[in-house]
């Protein structure tokens, strides 16, 4: 098989230890000539070869093991340099080496970068393997070469600037990137510099640095410089990948996406050119377009927790925590009419145990029925095969729409863990009034193992549009007393010392307040893309074993 062609097979010394190294066109490895033999029939380039291939098949599954492990796929090798010649303690003889960096996996999502060191007297050996190693990386070519890189400087603890330069720019270094870095000065200077000003052509990805108002920034800046000429309903895809190096207040983007928020290994994931199509809701007034969203809608409680934290910037993020615990205890619901249009023919339910990982196959379907519909929109109308919209009426503590699983360290699950990064759906979750101890007990069910919708107040719907209106707007042609009872609620809603609920929310959309309750929300399938590759499955060396012996 391919996976098991042989490119170079040396005896190599590593630490003043002789070891068997073998490099094919898929994965390096390499074993110490001395170690015993388990079983007959082990050991040599046969057994270094079946190992590496079953370990292979592992990664190509999208699982990872713990560090350790001599096994290196050839994908995730960072770079290859030449080492400094030593002399030999004993007779000395120079003796010349090469460093190869490369990715390894330290558990819980956690990615560094490492180095081994290996030597030999012939110097032709040596540069052998330095041209054959290079040779294998330089035929990937989904790796970037040449970055644009935004760094907000005000971003969470404003450490922004410093994270970059101490942990990223070394490794773009080490890995042969170039970068273009602009430090935005105001809000949306990175948007606006995407819209007009940057030459797409010169690079291969825009990285963000910064949290999830940065990013939010960068999509939409890129999103409206590709789709100059197109309205919301015919987005093109950006095929230009995003890149998210976490130095915010939240970071829920590249939590959902890559189970961890560590700047090193968001840089890993950039260098060795790792590909995540992403979902993202467009959000309407009417037939005015007001925002896009990645992550979270949220309507009620959590349009109201980010309203009123406005107001404590100063506390930094542990404002939220204040904001939500007043939100909590006020205990406001807000009444409408939501009409929504569930997702028919994709795979999944947002009650089903199933997770986005890496590899997601119910993302690749979704891939693939896109390119089919591609072929077939010119002369169909969308509208005709939409199918039957559904309503839900009354009064409600929260209504959210999640398009990833919005899984934060303090809620590993998310709002919606079954959620998926690129099927073009959307999972709408609708809390209706309750009691403050069940709403209690569906806020609590978000950092814990128990199903946060198997509550009767709870509903859940996997959706690819959906529309929402306030009561006091569902009839403009309302009669005097109507219009004198929405005046009243205005005048309560100003003022804090009424114990009414006000008339109307704020939607949170991805970390920013909307103008507009009543709004529209359309699902556009992989519109953009990330350097990431999903959450991966964690693999533990025994596994990786027994799979190996099969």
């Amino acid at each position: 098989m391919e996976l098991q062609s042989l490119v170079l097979t040396s005896q190599l010394f590593l630490k003043n230890k002789p070891f068997e190294v073998t490099l094919t066109n898929a994965y390096m490895t390499w074993k110490e000539v001395s170690q015993p033999k388990r079983r007959k029939g082990s050991g040599g380039v046969s057994n270094s070869l079946r190992v590496g291939f079953c370990l292979a098949k592992i990664f190509q599954r999208g699982k990872s093991f713990s560090s350790g492990t001599p096994f290196v796929p050839v994908s995730e090798i960072i770079s290859v340099q030449k080492a400094k010649v030593r002399k030999d303690t004993n007779d000395e003889t120079k003796i010349n080496g090469f460093t190869v960096f490369y990715v390894e996996r330290r558990g819980h999502h956690r990615w560094r970068y490492r180095s081994a060191s290996f030597y030999s007297n012939d110097l032709l050996l040596c540069h052998q393997w330095v041209q054959s190693l290079g040779e294998r990386i330089s035929l990937l070519t989904c790796r970037p070469r040449h970055l644009l890189v935004y760094i907000n400087p005000f971003a969470g603890k404003q450490h922004g600037k410093k994270i970059y330069e101490q942990k990223v720019a070394p490794l773009f270094t080490l890995a042969s990137i170039t970068t273009d870095v602009i430090v935005t000065e105001h809000a949306n200077h990175a948007r606006d510099h995407l819209c007009t000003e940057a030459d797409l052509r010169k690079y291969d990805g825009v990285i963000c640095v910064g949290g999830d108002g940065m990013f939010s920034e960068v999509m939409h800046g890129l999103i409206a410089r590709i789709n100059q000429d197109n309205t919301t309903e015919n987005l093109i895809q950006c095929n230009f990948r995003i890149g998210i190096v976490p130095a915010g207040s939240t970071d829920c983007v590249c939590y959902a996406t890559m189970g961890i928020n560590d700047p090193v290994t968001s840089a890993l994931h950039v260098i060795v050119g790792d590909s995540q199509p992403m979902d993202v809701c467009s959000v309407h007034h009417y037939n005015t377009f007001l925002k896009y969203s990645v992550s979270l809608l949220g309507y009620g409680f959590y349009g109201d927790i980010l309203t009123d934290s406005e107001k404590y910037r100063w506390m930094g993020p542990a404002r939220y925590d204040f904001s939500g615990f007043k939100k909590f205890l006020s205990h406001h619901y807000y009444e409408g009419t939501i009409s929504y249009l569930p997702a028919v023919g994709t795979l999944g339910s947002p009650r089903d145990k199933s997770r986005c990982k890496a590899g997601c196959f119910i993302c690749f379907n979704s891939g693939e029925q896109l390119s089919k519909e591609k072929h077939r929109r010119s002369d169909i109308n969308d509208n005709d095969f939409e199918g039957e919209w559904k309503y839900a009426k009354g009064k409600f503590l929260a209504i959210n729409a999640a398009c990833m699983s919005c899984a934060c360290p303090r809620s590993p699950k998310g709002l919606s863990p079954a959620a998926h990064l690129a099927d073009g759906t959307t999972d709408l979750i609708i809390v209706r009034k309750c009691s403050r101890l069940n709403f209690l007990r569906h806020l609590l069910r978000h950092t814990n193992k128990d199903d946060q919708f198997n509550l009767s107040f709870v509903e859940v719907h996997r959706v690819k549009k959906f529309k929402f209106t306030p009561k006091h707007l569902e009839n403009e042609s309302s009669d005097i007393k109507d219009a004198g009872k929405k005046i009243f609620d205005r005048i309560c809603q100003d003022h804090s010392a009424c114990c009414c609920t006000p008339v109307n929310s704020n939607w949170n959309c991805d970390g920013e307040i909307l103008d507009h309750a009543e709004i529209e929300v359309r699902v556009h399938c992989q519109l953009i893309k990330l350097f990431a590759r999903g959450i991966e499955e964690e693999f533990t060396c025994e596994e990786i074993t027994e799979s190996c012996m099969v």
